[in-house]
């Protein structure tokens, strides 16, 4: 089974930084995008970033400049590194990928990481 797993959030002081890592394991065969969402209290899900196998970006208007998101192919995994940390980007970090699975190569499917909560505050 393919399972997503999520580490680095914390809490942190305005203008801090934190990175997040999100390691993909199990039958895989490929994997597509891989990107961050989050999620604040009240509020949807939201795409922070994605990259594509290839290293193509994109990232939201509201972290650009602050954030950077890149994948370690070899290790299956991406990263998140937030800098110049803000209050509103106080949310459950979740990291999602499309994968296609060894036992059905024919298709994908989305795969999500249990989330991790950041928290930015004085």
């Amino acid at each position: 089974q393919v399972q997503l797993v999520e580490s680095g959030g914390g809490s942190v002081q305005p203008g801090g930084s934190l990175r997040l890592s999100c390691a993909a394991s199990g039958s895989i065969y490929s994997i597509n995008v891989m990107g961050w969402y989050r999620q604040a209290p009240g509020k949807q899900r939201e795409l922070v970033a994605a990259i594509t196998s290839g290293g193509r970006t994109n990232y939201a208007d509201s972290v650009k400049g602050r954030f950077t998101i890149s994948r370690d192919n070899a290790k299956n995994t991406v990263y998140l590194q937030m800098n110049s940390l803000k209050p509103e980007d106080t949310a459950v970090y979740y990291c999602n990928a499309d994968i296609v699975p060894v036992d059905y190569r024919i298709t994908h499917f989305s795969y999500w990481g249990q989330g991790t909560q950041v928290t930015v505050s004085s």
